[in-house]
This record gives C-alpha cells, structure tokens and sequence, in this order.
C-alpha cells in the first residue's frame, strides 16, 4: 500500500540542501541483554526489504571460551530466537561476538554489504556452515557421524559448535567449545566450510525510489521474492488523488510475483507531490541472510524461518518542470559509509551539498555518492530538493569488535531466564528442540564499552534557486 501521500510546495525545486547531519558517539557500558534504543518517531532507519523481527534471546545453547590476552572468558553459544512482524519466527546465530544484544531490540533483514559480511572474505563460508549444521541438518546422528562425534550430540552440543564455528569466521575469534563433541563438531565445520554465494533478499523492490513528470507511467518498480505472491493495495487517498498503481498490462494491481513491474501512473494536471508503495507477502527468508538492527544491538545471521511476514517499500516523486529527485539510500560498509543514491527526471540540474562536497546531478542522470561515517556512529539528515523532502537516520555497525586495531574482550555476564518473542513450536521453523517444555533463556551479551566522542557535522546551506 501507499503509506504517505504528500503535495508539497514547488516553490524549492531546483535546488537540494542538507538541512542537518548529525553523528553521535557516546560512552556505553552495557551487561546482559540491556534495554534497547529506540529511534524516533520520523526516523528511517535504511531497509532494502524483506522481514523485521524484535529479538528474544538464547532458546539452545551451550558453552564456549574466548582466549585472548586479557585471558580466557566462558560464554554462552547457540540460537537466539526472534519474533517477526505480522507473525512469524526466526532462529539466528551471532556475527557480532563482542557486541551487546540489546532486549527486544528490532531487527531488519539486511544485505551482506550493510553488515560487517561485507568486507569479510570469509562470509561465504558461514552460510556453508549454516546450510550444513544445527538446525537446518537436524538429524543429530547423522552430523555426529559427519563430524566423527562418536558418543553422539545433544541440540545444546549442535547449536554450540555451529556458534564456534560461525564466530571463527564472522570475528576471527579464538574460541573452543567447552563441550568435547561439540568442540570436534566445531573443527569438523570449520575445517568442511566451503564459499557459498549471499542468499536473495526474501522480498525487495527494484529500484526504491523513482521520479518523473505527471502524464506519464512512473516506473518500472520490479518485485524481487522467492514468496508466490505479494499483496499490494494502494490507499484511498492516492485514487481520490487520480494516482494509480498499474501493470504492464495497464491494469490496477492488487497482487505480484516475482519479477512482476509495477507503474504509478499520475495525471497530468497533478500538482507536485510523492507517495510511498509498500508490497507485503508471507515466506520463509533463506538461510544466511544477516540482520541488523535499529541500535547498536549485535548482527545476527538466519539459521532457521517459519512462514513469515516481509515487505518492502518504494516511493515516488512528481512534478510538471524542474528537478524531480529519487532519493535512496543503503549502507556500504566496504566503503564505510552509506550511499545515497540521486536520480533525476526532471528538465533541470539537481544540486545539492553533502558533508562539505557539491554535487550536481543533470537532468536525466543517476549517481550514488557515499557519504563517510564512523563506526557506531549515528546518522540523521534530510535532503531537501524541488519540493520534496528525504530524511535519512540510522547507525553504521559495520565492524566486530576484534576486527578494529587494539580492541579486547570485555567482561561477561551470566545468562539469566526471560520470556522470548515467538512461538518456537512453530512446525515449519527448522527444528531446535524449543517447545513448551524448553526454557527461553535471555541472551549473554559481552559488555562492551565504546569509546567516542560525539561529533556534529555541519554542511552549508544551499541556496535555494529559481
């Protein structure tokens, strides 16, 4: 569906500013599971699509040590367990070792270069370690006989090893499971893991935001899923408006597939204005894709998905003369910093500053400019253009800890029992050994404290033209 639908005044086409861009650093001293940021209200954190999930905790898990010259730390190892929006479960391990997991924090599912997967050359590798244990291979026997465990595996000795395995690779963790058949499970994946390509995003839309003058088909907007169909229904106040959302064919779109392309069509006589279009669908999200969240809350990596909510939203700009800007944006931690995407559509330059750069955009021409930020530092600016308005917020947590120069291992503290989100007994969620009988334990978080200071970026107004 449309969620908004705007006309704002023309009377600032032509020209972009930055109205602000503000980077936060802080002091944060965190233990087990400590409560969650939240964004405000107008923020947009980025989110390319696919589902959005609240963390619960650990559900199975055993124990590992961490050596390093601080000396050696026991902690806990295994599947965490999240609950979807608009329903759903889904089981992740941790790529983040030395982070905190924030309580009922949300996550987003996230492309690899928006975490710190990006620039790891061993990520490949981990969605082969996924694919080929605990829970997606949950014959126990059958993985204790792989890995030559000869006394057999427990959940708790699976979920564990997979946990070692995993951080070997994602944080480049000396770690051991403290369990002898989980720790030879662990070396077995290790050694076996193979490079195995990033998985597709559940549901995306291609591109996420375009422009173009009224009278004309707006578009295409292509649906990427691996669901049957996805369910789109605009709102009654883009009809009463003359906007339509069409298909190829020309006519009114209710539902899509895979590949399916979508067109706003807008009158002619439309004043300036914008919407946004949201397509929602029920799937399970393939394994090895990574979630994000909101705050500062550890990455996760997808183990396991029951049948589950997903979306993805795109928005739309029109206007008769001028610059007509799409704006997108979308985290590069290869490059450190978040590309912001222009296009534009309209019949006249589309100018704007950023972080004390200009950059002007021809009429007809599309460029993505990257934006530097620094590690866990928060983002919010808005980009103001031809009557239009884009608001980017969020946090750029693309490193682990152990993958910055002179970082060290934190206090631990214990596990302690919590409800978690979800329903673990769903029968299509690869299996865990959760029911009802299962205690949900609340996940360790390793206490890290973050150094930084706060840092505010200011960029000089453009002056508005025309």
């Amino acid at each position: 569906m449309f969620s908004s639908f705007s006309v704002p005044s023309a009377r600032r086409r032509g020209a972009a500013r930055l109205v602000a861009a503000t980077l936060v650093s802080g002091l944060v001293a965190v233990g087990v599971m400590t409560g969650a940021g939240t964004a405000s209200a107008d923020e947009t954190p980025q989110n390319q699509g696919g589902a959005t999930a609240t963390i619960g905790g650990l559900k199975t898990y055993g124990d590992a040590v961490i050596h390093d010259a601080s000396g050696d730390l026991t902690v806990s190892a295994g599947l965490f367990e999240m609950s979807v929006e608009g329903g759903g479960t889904l089981q992740t391990y941790c790529i983040d070792l030395h982070n905190p997991t924030q309580r009922e924090a949300k996550y987003h599912e996230t492309p690899w270069s928006g975490t710190s997967l990006g620039a790891n050359k061993d990520a490949g590798k981990i969605r082969w370690i996924l694919q080929n244990s605990y829970p997606q291979v949950n014959d126990l026997a059958a993985l204790a006989t792989a890995a030559g465990v000869g006394s057999g595996l427990t959940e708790q000795d699976a979920a564990a090893a997979t946990q070692v395995a995993i951080w070997r690779y994602s944080d480049g963790a000396n770690v051991d499971a403290v369990d002898p058949q989980a720790e030879k499970l662990a070396d077995y994946l290790q050694k076996s893991a193979r490079n195995a390509a990033e998985p597709a995003a559940s549901l995306t839309l291609d591109p996420p935001a375009v422009s173009g003058r009224p009278g004309a088909l707006l578009g295409p907007v292509t649906v990427h899923t691996n669901a049957a169909t996805v369910t789109v229904t605009p709102p009654a106040d883009a009809a009463a408006n003359g906007v339509r959302l069409i298909g190829k064919d020309g006519r009114d779109v209710t539902s899509a597939v895979n590949g399916s392309q979508l067109f706003f069509e807008v009158p002619e006589d439309a004043p300036t204005g914008s919407a946004d279009l949201t397509v929602q669908a029920s799937t399970t999200v393939p394994v090895g894709r990574a979630f994000a969240s909101e705050s500062r809350s550890q990455t996760q990596i997808l183990a396991g998905s029951s049948e589950s909510t997903v979306s993805a939203t795109a928005s739309v700009s029109w206007a008769a003369t001028g610059a007509i800007p799409a704006l997108s944006a979308a985290k590069n931690c290869t490059e450190g910093g978040l590309d912001i995407t222009a296009a534009n559509e309209g019949d006249e330059p589309f100018a704007f500053e950023l972080m004390g750069a200009e950059y002007t955009i021809a009429a007809g021409e599309s460029r993505t400019v990257t934006v530097p930020l620094q590690e866990d530092q928060a983002y919010d600016f808005t980009i103001e253009a031809g009557g239009f308005e884009k608001r980017f917020a969020g946090v750029l947590d693309c490193r682990t800890q152990g993958s910055a120069a002179g970082d060290t291992t934190q206090t631990l503290s214990e596990p302690s029992p919590a409800t978690a989100g979800g329903n673990a007994s769903d029968v299509n969620l690869a299996a865990t050994g959760g029911s009802g009988v299962t205690p949900v334990i609340v996940g360790v978080a390793i206490a890290l404290v973050v150094l930084g200071g706060a840092a505010l970026i200011v960029v000089r107004k453009k002056q508005e033209q025309g």
